[in-house]
């Protein structure tokens, strides 16, 4: 029976080893209701760990220009957005995330595409400047 006990802890030492050191941890949001539909605001830190396995376009809304955070890949004025469909996947189920320096302009961005029919909007809470308080960069060009 002890030998069967140690053995047993042993299998299950083993593997755990086996797990990933980096295992990916699950990003919370923040639903926010909007007049047509729901965007997701996110967290400087839950945005860093995305952008570690980036599946969505991610788009800078702010002007003037403020900076960029690595791994942008559009700047579309927050005013200018149904201007510029072009620019944006034509699946409106695509994953899109935004920001800008505070988090104003692009909550008003997620609405906008909200309204034009995108339904997996994300929006970093607090844009740039709470980027930056949870200690990341901000790229000037």
């Amino acid at each position: 029976m002890k030998k069967l006990l140690i053995i047993s802890l042993l299998i299950l030492l083993g593997l755990s080893a086996c797990q990933p050191a980096n295992t990916v941890r699950p990003v919370t949001s923040t639903p926010v209701s909007a007049e047509t539909a729901i965007y997701h605001n996110l967290t400087a830190k839950d945005l860093n760990a995305m952008l570690a396995n980036k599946d969505f376009v991610f788009i800078n809304v702010h002007i003037p220009f403020a900076g960029n955070i690595a791994g942008t890949d559009l700047s579309i004025p927050y005013d200018e957005i149904d201007q510029n469909l072009s620019k944006l996947p034509a699946d409106k189920n695509a994953k899109i995330v935004l920001y800008c320096r505070s988090g104003h302009m692009s909550s008003i961005a997620a609405e906008t595409l909200l309204k034009l029919g995108y339904t997996n909007i994300w929006n970093l809470d607090g844009g740039m400047q709470a980027w930056q308080q949870a200690g990341f960069e901000i790229l000037s060009k």
